[in-house]
């Protein structure tokens, strides 16, 4: 089913599947022609593959491509990765670098002006108009989400209060004093400023925000429903990646919130087993794979997202959706053999009333096993918890993790506030010493 307010739309939104195919086959001309053209890396690989930009004709012909990853933005680190002269770059991000190089990333005028078209057809279709009040609460710097929240949101139209990650008490204030409508932030963040409220005396619901759009992490449908019910917003899911562009790849709609639509006309996206590389039919679970079909400063061909979802059929809008990512192929936690996500502990966490959505796994090693402990907290607003119910508490979500994950652990039920909390960023979910002790 279509969005019936159309007057709001982009026609590509509603566009026929045969008007789509058509423009992306004609971009992804453009794109692997400009990146064989201009990046050196790009020809080496394509002539090492035995292919040539002019050997796609349909889309099926983008298989025969190689794909890029982010050892190759790392391995041609800072620029080596431009398709236009630095001077022509007017701006760069960059990812933290945590586990090496940053990936750098450079846009050109047209890509920020894209960029911030797609930020804003992601606000309409979230629920947002011209005028409404947007309290970004991502990071800003290198860190792709703030900037690219804020450039969307007054392009649009919207009043932007530019405020960062962090000073969560300042956050609530501005929150209850601006009366903002809609709120782009980390969904753990989100948490952090809930628990702000209700530290405060106050409840979250009686603030003005009647829209989240949240991202930057992984998030459970039992995490929306956690937020939902403790404020009065849509709590909707919004999708980016820096190497790709930034916050905006694609959105959930308000009409439907069925996963977020990926806005086809400019990210072409492809679900490949993460083992052979193999292209899998719609539908089928897999990594997320895309290639760029605008960008200008840096076009990545086939970019391996290690996001695991799966590509939906149309619903609001006339692109294809993505399910939740249920997880990243690196993050994925081996334990006694078993292949476990951390959403998987996040769902059954959510699940039991008395606990808040505040966890963190902690791995160790006991000899040659995996040792594997789930701090988690109670909700602030329960009161006084005996000991006792408080073992029946873990001894009940020791159970599901057994049942649902199958793999034993001991669980602590600790008192509010006792796990650490993100100010900034993405939440500290996996603590795993096995590193330090192998």
């Amino acid at each position: 089913m279509l969005s019936p307010n159309r007057s709001a739309l982009d026609p590509i939104e509603t566009a026929s599947r045969d008007e789509i195919t058509a423009l992306q086959i004609k971009r992804l001309q453009w794109t692997l022609h400009h990146a064989y053209e201009n990046v050196p890396h790009y020809r080496r690989a394509f002539d090492a593959h035995g292919v040539h930009p002019d050997d796609l004709h349909g889309l099926q012909d983008l298989a025969k491509f190689p794909f890029t990853g982010k050892s190759d933005l790392r391995d041609h680190y800072p620029f080596g990765m431009f398709a236009v002269p630095r001077e022509q770059i007017v701006r760069v991000h960059a990812s933290s670098g945590t586990t090496g190089k940053p990936t750098v990333v450079g846009y050109t005028k047209r890509d920020i002006d894209t960029w911030a078209s797609l930020v804003a057809r992601s606000i309409v279709a979230a629920g947002g108009k011209p005028g409404d009040m947007v309290h970004v609460a991502y990071g800003y710097g290198l860190f792709t989400g703030g900037l690219g929240a804020h450039y969307g949101a007054e392009r649009l139209g919207c009043t932007v209060i530019p405020m960062s990650g962090g000073q969560t008490e300042k956050q609530v204030q501005i929150i209850r004093d601006f009366r903002p409508d809609i709120i782009m932030v980390t969904p753990s963040y989100m948490q952090v400023i809930i628990e702000e409220f209700a530290r405060q005396g106050l409840d979250a619901r009686d603030c003005a925000l009647r829209i989240g759009i949240f991202g930057a992490e992984p998030w459970t449908e039992a995490m929306r429903r956690e937020i939902e019910s403790k404020t009065s917003l849509k709590a909707m899911d919004i999708y980016g990646l820096s190497e790709v562009m930034g916050p905006g790849v694609a959105c959930e709609c308000v009409e439907t919130q069925d996963g977020p639509v990926i806005w086809e006309d400019h990210f072409y996206p492809e679900i490949i087993d993460p083992v052979t590389g193999a292209v899998l039919p719609d539908g089928s679970d897999g990594e997320l794979v895309f290639t760029t079909l605008t960008k200008e400063g840096l076009p990545i061909v086939r970019y391996r997202t290690r996001d695991l979802t799966s590509l939906m059929p149309p619903t609001a809008r006339a692109f294809r959706r993505m399910g939740k990512i249920v997880g990243r192929s690196d993050d994925m936690l081996i334990v006694r053999g078993v292949n476990m996500f951390p959403t998987q502990i996040e769902e059954i966490v959510l699940a039991h009333d008395k606990l808040s959505g505040q966890y963190q796994i902690h791995l160790s090693r006991d000899g040659h096993l995996d040792k594997v402990e789930v701090h988690c907290e109670l909700q602030p607003s329960i009161g006084y918890v005996s000991e006792a119910e408080r073992q029946k508490i873990a001894d009940w979500v020791t159970h599901r993790i057994k049942t649902l994950v199958g793999i034993s652990t001991h669980v602590n039920v600790l008192p509010p506030d006792s796990i650490e909390r993100t100010l900034v960023g993405k939440a500290r979910r996996v603590i795993d010493h096995r590193r330090k002790t192998s």
